[in-house]
């Protein structure tokens, strides 16, 4: 099972029951120790992934870190855990940071199984960095998170990699973070100048308040466009014309124009993904958008629909099951209600593979 099937899975975990993991030991039972088998390690073997890891540091003895991980008998990356109900703090690092300084690993994370912290020593060697350069949130994976992750993994963890990656991580962090409270509020230098752009002269209080406004919008326009483009795009080449309208049937996709493919339905698309995966290859399961709702089929077919995501409403979305040709909505008030449904989907995926198209 690839990584981002497995993170989905993990996803479900985590929403299930962070609201009942209150220790520090229930959060790393249950959502650390699957994340890490997750990355290909092996949580069993006392030589790859150590618990309670002492390393003496100066006249602090018999201080422990959650968990060392290593590879090959070298130690590569240290773990500090914190129960699910606490938000990750730098005075939480404290034991991450005389560690650090002191051992091989040049990784070290900060979690409470649901938000990971990835610390490096980009800004000075040995010495942990005050600020993550990477924040993975298992309750808001988003679709860079893999690729990203994948390079922690086993098969493929190489440091100078992670290293060198972990520099521009942080400046594109950091420079998200600006780019994002511009996007959202424009300051005042900013709109004097796209003002100047524009128009020149002097910015007025007036035209100030009417900039700012316009820019917003602007902006909010122009990210849902590049992001329209490049998912219709990819949506095309994995469904050309030709198979797009089916004899006896059609999913609304004659017509590609104005349809948007939501961040949300991609990430339904993915939940569903991951309760079909444990029954049929994953690959096999497919997202087609149309105007009116996205289609979530097996095999590419029409006649072998899943699910289908209503999320066009902007008051209630429901989600689509089937039980021959005959759908029934459900609401759902967040993403992980999609799971309440997985018996539905099971049961339709188990009676499209023992029957003829339905």
């Amino acid at each position: 099972m690839e990584l981002a099937t497995k993170l989905v899975e993990l996803e479900k975990r985590t929403a299930q029951h962070r609201e009942l993991l209150l220790t520090e030991e229930a959060a790393k039972t249950a959502l650390v120790m699957p994340f890490i088998q997750s990355l290909g390690y092996d949580v069993f073997n006392p030589a790859e992934v150590i618990p309670e890891f002492t390393a003496d540091v100066g006249i602090k003895k018999g201080e422990k870190v959650d968990y060392a991980i290593c590879i090959d008998g070298q130690l590569k990356i240290l773990m500090e855990c914190k129960p699910s109900s606490v938000d990750l703090d730098l005075k939480h690092a404290s034991q991450l940071f005389r560690y650090f300084s002191t051992t091989d690993a040049r990784v070290a994370v900060l979690t409470n199984g649901v938000q990971y912290q990835f610390y490096s020593d980009i800004e000075q060697p040995n010495k942990m960095d005050e600020k993550p350069f990477y924040i993975f949130s298992m309750d808001g994976i988003k679709r860079t998170d893999p690729p990203i992750l994948e390079k922690f993994t086993r098969q493929h963890f190489d440091i100078d990699s992670i290293v060198a990656a972990a520099g521009r991580l942080k400046l594109e962090s950091q420079m998200r973070i600006e780019l994002e409270k511009e996007f959202a509020d424009p300051s005042d230098d900013f709109i004097k100048m796209m003002a100047a752009r524009v128009q020149g002269g002097r910015v007025t209080a007036s035209l100030k308040e009417q900039y700012h406004a316009v820019l917003t919008a602007s902006i909010a326009s122009i990210i849902r466009d590049r992001v329209n483009d490049r998912l219709t795009s990819a949506l095309n080449v994995a469904n050309p014309a030709s198979e797009i309208i089916e004899e006896g049937g059609s999913d609304d996709m004659s017509d590609a124009a104005g349809i948007i493919t939501t961040d949300d339905e991609i990430n339904g698309f993915r939940i569903v993904q991951a309760i079909a995966a444990r029954h049929v290859d994953p690959s096999r399961v497919v997202i087609r958008d149309s105007k009116s709702y996205c289609a979530i089929l097996l095999d590419d077919n029409n006649r072998k629909s899943l699910a289908r995501l209503h999320f066009n409403s902007p008051t209630t979305r429901y989600v689509g099951t089937f039980v021959d040709k005959v759908e029934t909505r459900h609401a759902v008030s967040s993403l992980t209600d999609i799971y309440k449904l997985e018996e539905l989907i099971v049961a339709r995926i188990t009676a499209l593979e023992s029957g003829p198209d339905s």
